[in-house]
């Protein structure tokens, strides 16, 4: 669960992230009032720059005008006019954006320098890493891409947290000096206080920023829950923002069925997570693309699985669908079942592709052998029954 930037600063208060002042609007009218709250409590005169900034989850929002600069309250009001119930499209929200239901107006600092400070899992070593670069702001997806060199990995022993050592040299990639090093010790270390209190699996700090007047502050602020610890986090769990969730992705969320959405036109119905990533592999390999990663789980029923597959026809792009079961818990001929029932509620005009292996295998084609009206293709083997989707899904 990803939490909005204000959310994101107010958990960095609390430990003591030094976050630029600013406070959250909802309509233009408390905008300006934002605005001059900002300014009487910075001290500032009349002309005092502030930032009028669109909430919502991905990046790239200011190169897209979702970062507007105001001198006055009136400004700020029409700043807000202009971003509040506006579908604000950037690189990383797809072509149909995400609304705006709330501004952040912040003060505006003059930056001498922006650096990128983010705590996460390497999940290849199965330990928190910290990131750090010299090169931080808007074009850190560049600078990955095409200088990963320039990002510093530095993992974390969760037993000893984060060490002397790794502060420093952190500090000494970032080119500080001054009382700047321990400035950015404590950041770092706070940061992970956050991470582990709150299940956290990514905490961005980008920019983190030098200022002019010699500040450093985290001018931008991402954080990202992990959902499967919600549980212990009702306080956190409340500040969900479903309008910034995809509706498919969301749905499947409140039915128990692990499900993102992908770029593809093949749609995949999988129980287990690594059986779901090596379908969506192996469609790759044979020369398609996965509509989404879909898990059913290993212990769903027959209306579970109904309702998974109301989710991938849901996709407007889905040209055919791969069921790929290996029938531990989950029974094959519940599948079976549940692809029936499945086409007796759905207009369903796809071909599925079905390959079926395990427990009461026998029965569940059988079943799917006797449904005449379906456009299915019973496969036993994995790659055939990929090779088969990606000829259908391309016809």
């Amino acid at each position: 669960m990803k939490l909005h930037e204000y959310q994101a600063k107010q958990l960095f208060d609390r430990v003591g992230i030094p976050v630029p002042f600013g406070v959250v609007a909802r309509t233009p009218e408390e905008a300006g009032r934002c605005y001059e709250t900002v300014r009487k409590q910075r001290l500032g005169g009349e002309g005092f720059v502030c930032n009028v900034k669109a909430q919502l989850h991905a990046g790239g929002r200011g190169k897209v005008g979702g970062v507007v600069a105001v001198r006055s309250a009136a400004d700020a009001a029409t700043a807000a006019a202009g971003l509040l119930g506006r579908r604000l499209v950037t690189k990383q929200t797809g072509a149909e954006g995400l609304p705006v239901s709330a501004v952040l107006v912040d003060e505006r600092s003059t930056l001498a320098r922006e650096l990128y400070l983010a705590l996460t899992i390497d999940r290849f070593h199965a330990q928190p890493m910290i990131l750090a670069s010299a090169r931080g702001g808007m074009d850190i997806e560049d600078v990955a891409a095409t200088a990963p060199s320039a990002i510093v990995r530095t993992p974390i022993e969760i037993a000893i947290g984060v060490s002397d050592a790794a502060c420093a040299e952190i500090a000494r990639q970032f080119q500080l000096t001054g009382e700047h090093p321990a400035i950015c010790a404590r950041v770092i270390r706070a940061m992970w206080e956050v991470f582990q209190a709150h299940d956290a699996s990514l905490i961005e700090i980008n920019p983190l920023g030098i200022t002019t007047d010699n500040r450093l502050l985290a001018v931008d602020a991402k954080v990202t829950l992990d959902d499967n610890a919600l549980f212990r986090h009702p306080e956190l769990a409340a500040l969900r923002d479903e309008s910034q969730e995809h509706p498919l992705e969301l749905k499947a969320s409140q039915i128990g069925i692990s499900y993102v959405g992908l770029d593809g036109n093949i749609g995949c119905l999988v129980n287990g997570a690594g059986l779901a990533m090596a379908t969506n592999d192996i469609i790759k390999l044979s020369g398609g693309n996965p509509a989404n990663f879909l898990d059913v789980g290993g212990g769903a029923n027959v209306e579970q699985v109904t309702n998974a597959f109301a989710i991938i026809l849901a996709d407007t792009r889905v040209k055919a669908v791969l069921v790929n079961i290996f029938g531990g818990i989950m029974r094959c001929d519940w599948i079976a079942e549940g692809l029936l029932k499945a086409t007796q509620q759905l207009e369903v005009k796809v071909p599925i592709v079905v390959r079926l292996q395990g427990t009461n295998v026998e029965e569940g084609r059988r079943l799917l052998t006797t449904a005449q009206r379906l456009n299915l293709i019973s496969v036993n083997e994995l790659a055939d029954a990929a090779r088969k989707a990606v000829e259908l899904a391309t016809a």
